[in-house]
């Protein structure tokens, strides 16, 4: 089910969520402009490199002009195809906005670059080795949905189903939505390490432990800024 939009009403404009999904977009379109040599040569660069992460933390200089923890930052700005950044724009647009009315803007920037630092390492840890760049936006957006899910259980998601030339609509509880798509990037994570398995990152493919990674970072780091609080610590600076 491909979510539409949430019941879920919110009390501020989300600049920071506006924001990312602009840098997103701007990124992508800076990638789509380079010819393909040059693109693989940026996204080796900007994108995570596990094996060049390992090496990094094992104290080898790499004498790039990017310092490796640094791609845990920047590949989250980048994406493989218009597909993978409508997809992950589509989540936060519909799920991010909420959390940020929650956390405040700044606590809520704080928390989604650092689910996307901790979705990194999470996928970095099961793939040291490999050669393949990670990158893409959806393990920070991972760590929103789990707080969204924490938070907002009972919300309503509208989604729709593609069957063909039929698109029927559903209507479904946050925590069934966001429930079922933990336990599938889990179960990939899971069949991933399994060499024989066609699937995951090292087969080129989706880093499922990045989002399971992302998912549970962010069911801990939101209630730890305040995703439970009545009113945001911007709210409280505004009045000071």
């Amino acid at each position: 089910m491909v979510p539409i939009r949430d019941n879920n009403p919110i009390t501020i404009t989300p600049y920071v969520t506006y924001g990312l999904i602009a840098a997103n977009v701007l990124a992508f379109l800076y990638e789509s402009s380079l010819p393909p040599q040059a693109l693989n040569g940026f996204l080796h660069l900007a994108a995570v490199v596990p094996k060049e992460l390992t090496a990094s933390f094992a104290g080898i200089a790499l004498n790039q002009p990017v310092p490796e923890w640094a791609t845990l930052i920047t590949s989250q700005f980048l994406h493989g195809g218009l597909l993978h950044l409508g997809g992950n724009m589509l989540f936060l647009w519909i799920f991010g906005n909420n959390i940020e009315d929650k956390l405040g803007h700044f606590k809520y920037l704080l928390f989604y670059i650092s689910c996307g630092v901790l979705a990194g390492l999470s996928q970095w840890y099961f793939s040291q080795s490999s050669n393949i760049p990670s990158l893409g936006a959806s393990g920070a957006i991972a760590g929103v949905l789990g707080a969204y899910i924490l938070r907002f259980p009972q919300a309503e998601i509208l989604g729709v189903v593609p069957l063909g030339i039929f698109f029927p609509t559903f209507r479904v509880p946050a925590y069934f939505f966001l429930g079922f798509w933990f336990i599938q990037q889990a179960f990939y994570g899971v069949a991933s390490l399994e060499t024989p398995a066609n699937i995951g990152m090292e087969n080129g493919g989706i880093a499922y432990w990045a989002h399971a990674g992302g998912f549970v970072f962010g069911a801990i780091l939101g209630p730890v800024l305040g995703l439970f609080s009545d009113k945001s610590n911007d709210d409280y600076l505004y009045k000071q």
